[in-house]
């Protein structure tokens, strides 16, 4: 889960923890909270999505989420890919990924003067962005380390298959990064990576000599990772 703050418009993104836990999070200032996105319906990004509406936080996410959790009331706003809309000091581009949920969205996020991008949970990313200030991107896994943990024994050989239809591997992210205008992204956020397929040192080394941008994990010992106005927090 994560907080975009640009200074005025405070953004929630995922609500994947128990309410109480998500309170204690953000320091129980729920209330500092302007409103929430939510890309899909699986629980790691949903747990308290109804907790949160009960808060009077309204929630934009897609028909499919809304219909998967079983979402109602006058909290919840449907949003649609594509289909820009504004809130606060927040523009927001909705765009559809490719993911084992009904209707699986990620945003672009366009404040005064940042521009970022939020992808989380997709087997690839069919669209391209340009003026982008920061990227905040999923990075599951690395395909050698997760190879060697299936030959070991670790990991499922079942876990190949899911992972190849709904996650971003590091190759992948990098092919992404390769086909967006880069000219003014100033920093680069992981998110979402395996705990065991995955060795966050050696992406955000990777990462950082292929594109001489710096690069944070998100989650990792970069708890607030600050940009142009803003902060992005990884609760």
């Amino acid at each position: 889960m994560y907080t975009v703050d640009d200074g005025k418009t405070k953004v929630l993104i995922e609500m994947g923890l128990p309410i109480s836990k998500l309170k204690k999070a953000l320091g129980y200032g729920l209330s500092k909270i302007s409103f929430a996105l939510l890309s899909h319906s699986h629980a790691d990004h949903s747990k308290a999505v109804k907790d949160v509406m009960k808060t009077g936080i309204d929630v934009y996410t897609s028909q499919g989420t809304i219909d998967a959790l079983g979402l109602s009331g006058h909290c919840i706003h449907t949003i649609k890919a594509l289909e820009q809309f504004s809130i606060g000091t927040w523009t927001i581009m909705p765009f559809d990924t490719i993911h084992d949920a009904p209707e699986p969205l990620g945003f672009l996020m366009a404040s005064e003067k940042d521009k970022l991008c939020f992808i989380t949970d997709t087997a690839f990313v069919k669209y391209k962005f340009s003026g982008l200030n920061v990227v905040c991107v999923e990075c599951n896994y690395q395909s050698s380390i997760l190879e060697d943990n299936i030959a070991s024994g670790i990991c499922d050989p079942g876990l190949k298959a899911r992972l190849l239809k709904t996650h971003l591997s590091l190759d992948n992210v990098i092919e992404f990064l390769k086909a967006n205008d880069f000219s003014c992204v100033r920093k680069i956020f992981l998110m979402h990576l395996s705990a065991r397929n995955a060795n966050a040192k050696q992406m955000k080394n990777i990462i950082e000599a292929e594109f001489g941008k710096p690069v944070f994990i998100c989650g990792a010992s970069d708890h607030v990772l600050e940009f142009g106005n803003g902060r992005i927090r990884c609760l």
